[in-house]
C-alpha cells in the first residue's frame, strides 16, 4: 500500500513539474519576436529558435500569439487558444502552431491531433475559403511537424 502511494504522489509531481515546465516555456515563447528594429523576448529562446531558420516566420511582428478562437463543432459550443497564428492574405493561408514540451512525441499524439483538427476547423469557418494548416511545435528538440491541412 505504502509503495503505490509513493508511486502515486511521484506521478503526480511529476505532473504538476511538467505542467509549470510548459506554461513557463509557452509564457517565454510569448515572447519571441523575430523584427531586424525590434528582436525581442528571452534570449536564450530566441538563440535556439535563430538556429532553426523554418521557425523564424513564426515568431515575427505579423504573428499572433495566444489567440482566442470559439464557435460550434457538432453541434456543441467550444472556445479554445491558439499559441501562434499566422495569416497570409496575399496567398489565402493560415497555419497555427501549438506548443508541446512532451519529451515523447508519441504519448499524447491521438490527444495532440484531436486538439489540432478542433484548431483547424474552428479555423475553417473565419477563412472559408483559405488552406490551413496545423502543426505541433516539439520544443525538447524545435522541430515543427505538420498535424493537420484542410
Amino acid at each position: 500500500m505504502t509503495q503505490h502511494l509513493n508511486d502515486f504522489l511521484q506521478n503526480n509531481e511529476h505532473k504538476l513539474f511538467a505542467t509549470a515546465q510548459g506554461t513557463h516555456i509557452h509564457a517565454l515563447l510569448q515572447q519571441i519576436v523575430f523584427d531586424n528594429e525590434n528582436p525581442s523576448g528571452d534570449s536564450k529562446l530566441y538563440s535556439i529558435i535563430q538556429q532553426h531558420p523554418e521557425l523564424q516566420r513564426y515568431f515575427t511582428k505579423n504573428t499572433r500569439t495566444e489567440v482566442p478562437i470559439a464557435g460550434f463543432l457538432n453541434n456543441i459550443f467550444v472556445s479554445r487558444r491558439i499559441d501562434r497564428l499566422l495569416i497570409d492574405t496575399n496567398n489565402k493561408t493560415v497555419e497555427f502552431l501549438d506548443y508541446k514540451t512532451d519529451t515523447d512525441t508519441n504519448i499524447f499524439r491521438d490527444k495532440y491531433t484531436k486538439q489540432l483538427t478542433e484548431y483547424a476547423r474552428l479555423l475553417r469557418s473565419a477563412y472559408p475559403k483559405y488552406k490551413i494548416t496545423g502543426f505541433i511545435l516539439w520544443t525538447q528538440n524545435w522541430q515543427l511537424e505538420q498535424i493537420i491541412s484542410i
